[in-house]
């Protein structure tokens, strides 16, 4: 017979084999788990506390169901079937309900062994035609509301997965669970599907607005630290500067043509061998004197760091024989092909060293430190951190926390985790990392994550926005892409050169504004890009440098506004859909290509090719300043939509007016 166990804090249903807990997790919140026999503690997971937060509920028991009541949020159990239903504790308000596919078997919680305690799951909930889905990480996909789609829960370049939502129906959903997987948002049923796992772990909250249900969120999995001041200003890449003198020779033209900048990156194969963790002393000859030279100029000095290694780099056997590789079923080591610098046109096996070990992670940090922190370098570039094994699929992979299909998502922010920690003992107080992949609970290990290697296209910048919307709706606040976008783009051609304008205008209303690309003429060995063109500010044009100039020195204007709202606790990032802050006007639920920057400016990217007017949604609720470059300031009333002139030079830009 089904029955329950009632305690404080704790809801406990079991039948037979299954067992259900829901238990209180901070403010207005619940943590529910679900398995085959016993709840599992200590498995990975996002939620950053070891156990639940302290926090007065009730749990009754009424006969035909049991109830928890926590703040604003009540959750439901049946007593028969242990069916899950969850409501608004002030209006009774239904905000998600389990769902069975049929009235027999499965369940809406269902559990297929596989095999070493693990199963293949599924969680099943309702739909409802009018909901909408923000966040689930950074897709490529062009779309801010994902109601309708299905999404692997996997880690590639470019995709990052994320697996919290906030959905227009008052509630944000956190799958607490780094297995492969995919979650389809579908008309008949909303499903989440983990390919291997122990138990069904998933966070629940609402609130009384969005802007509410991200700041429990941050509360549940963490707050980003303080971001460093220097990194607000423009950051300058390409792939790639060949050698010491050519990125110092950077440094000496912005300073020459009275340009600011902040960040100056050596990309890969800036080593010897994958691996090495090294600088190839032949073509970085003094590495902490080049540090110094720029630190004097203002300017931090980026490095990025694979967690590649070849077997012919000074670090394979010694990470090898430790354990500190990720292996396959069989043991195996290399997992993919890559370029030999001393032989670009030989590709050899490279092997991965595994970030969810933390003595593979102190083992990496004693690298870092030896040949990058001691020489002057406090700021890494931890690419491919996916980590980028294609061909090989997660599930073959062995981890130290387990099967790869069972914890590969969260090797991205293992890894991000291990640099920040050790930079944090190191005496570093603002540790930021650019990451390429992320997961639950990355902000705040410092975690800035950049698009990918994206298309140089228009289309490529609208679906941007729109990825960097749903950024912010996972409780990233730390954002950035490619200005101009990755793959290609020709400084010479005037269509690129107006995708590379609006794309920075774009840009300047990031958290980071970064150029990087692989520019025309590119060079290659296989695949894998080895030089391209210039990507400089003044690489483009006069007329584009004029352009982008401008909006570099309104983005220095802005540097003041934009420490002051990334420093405030509260969950908020800094670029906010119009919903965050207007949730009460339906039109800015439905707005996907414009947003706030912090509370107080609204930008409208102008993200078609030859556009110079820009439709702009004003939100109900304020009334708004428009920034023109000529004839000042004009004033409009909010919940109208307007035209307004978006010549080249120009992004619309509104002011909230107080």
């Amino acid at each position: 017979m089904p029955a329950f166990a009632i305690a404080p804090n704790r809801l406990q249903w079991r039948h037979d084999h299954h067992v259900l807990t829901v238990e209180p997790w901070g403010a207005d919140s619940v943590r529910v788990r679900a398995a085959p026999g016993q709840i599992h503690s200590g498995l990975p997971g996002a939620l950053a506390y070891g156990v639940a937060p302290r926090t007065n509920c009730l749990v009754v028991e009424h006969g035909d169901h049991a109830t928890l009541v926590n703040g604003l949020i009540t959750v439901r159990v049946d007593t028969v079937d242990g069916r899950v239903t969850a409501t608004r504790t002030d209006t009774g308000q239904e905000l998600l309900r389990e769902e069975p596919p049929h009235f027999w078997w499965p369940g809406a919680r269902n559990f297929d062994a596989a095999g070493a305690g693990l199963y293949r799951i599924e969680q099943r909930f309702a739909a409802y035609d009018d909901e909408r889905f923000y966040g689930l990480g950074q897709r490529g996909h062009g779309r801010f509301d994902q109601k309708g789609l299905v999404l692997d829960l996997v880690q590639r370049n470019g995709e990052v997965t994320i697996p919290f939502t906030v959905s227009s129906r008052g509630y944000g959903f956190l799958w607490n669970n780094p297995a492969v997987g995919r979650v389809e948002l579908a008309a008949n049923a909303t499903r989440w599907v983990a390919d291997r796992a122990r138990q069904i772990d998933y966070w629940l909250t609402t609130a009384e607005n969005p802007a509410g249900i991200m700041a429990h969120y941050a509360d549940a999995t963490g707050h980003a630290p303080t971001f460093p001041r220097w990194a607000s200003g423009l950051w300058q890449s390409k792939l790639r500067y060949r050698d010491q003198e050519e990125i110092l020779e950077v440094a000496r033209e912005y300073r020459r043509r009275d340009l600011p900048l902040s960040a100056l990156v050596v990309d890969y194969l800036h080593w010897r061998r994958v691996g090495d963790w090294d600088f190839d002393p032949r073509d970085w000859p003094d590495p902490a004197a080049m540090a110094d030279e720029l630190r004097e100029a203002g300017i931090e000095l980026v490095v990025s760091v694979w967690p590649t290694l070849s077997p012919m780099s000074a670090n394979f056997v010694a990470m090898r024989e430790a354990g500190h590789l990720v292996t396959d079923d069989n043991g195996a080591v290399l997992h993919a092909a890559w370029p030999d610098t001393d032989e670009p046109d030989t590709h050899i096996g490279v092997a991965f060293y595994d970030a969810t070990n933390p003595d593979a992670r102190d083992a990496l940090w004693e690298r870092l430190d030896d040949h990058y922190h001691k020489r002057g370098i406090r700021t890494f570039w931890l690419d491919a951190c996916e980590p980028e094994m294609q061909p090989t699929a997660p599930h073959h992979l062995r981890y130290h926390l387990g099967a790869g299909h069972e914890v590969a998502n969260l090797y991205p922010r293992e890894h991000a985790q291990g640099v920040y920690e050790h930079l944090r003992a190191a005496g570093e107080d603002e540790p930021l990392t650019l990451i390429r992949s992320a997961w639950a609970g990355s902000q705040r290990y410092g975690a800035a994550l950049w698009s990918g290697d994206i298309p140089t296209t228009f289309a490529a910048l609208q679906a941007s926005v729109r990825a960097g919307l749903n950024v912010a709706m996972s409780g990233i606040p730390w954002w950035t892409t490619d200005i101009g976008g990755f793959h290609g783009g020709d400084p010479d051609d005037e269509a690129f050169r107006e995708l590379m304008v609006r794309w920075f205008q774009f840009a300047v209303f990031c958290p980071i504004l970064r150029l990087h690309g692989h520019r025309e003429p590119r060079t290659f060995s296989g695949p894998v890009g080895t030089g391209g063109g210039p990507n400089e500010l003044w690489s483009y044009g006069p007329d584009a440098e004029q352009a982008m100039t401008r909006a570099l020195h309104l983005r220095e204007r802005l540097r003041p506004y934009l420490h002051e709202h990334l420093a405030q606790r509260n969950g908020l990032p800094l670029m906010r859909p119009l919903l965050l802050e207007f949730p009460d006007d339906p039109v800015s639920w439905t707005v996907e290509d414009q947003f706030l920057f912090g509370p107080d400016l609204l930008v409208a990217p102008v993200t078609e090719p030859g556009a110079r007017t820009r439709e702009v949604y004003l939100p109900a609720g304020a009334k708004w300043s428009h920034h023109q470059r000529e004839g000042g300031p004009t004033s409009h009333s909010g919940g109208a939509w307007i035209t307004v002139d978006a010549p080249l030079d120009t992004i619309p830009l509104f002011v909230r007016v107080p």
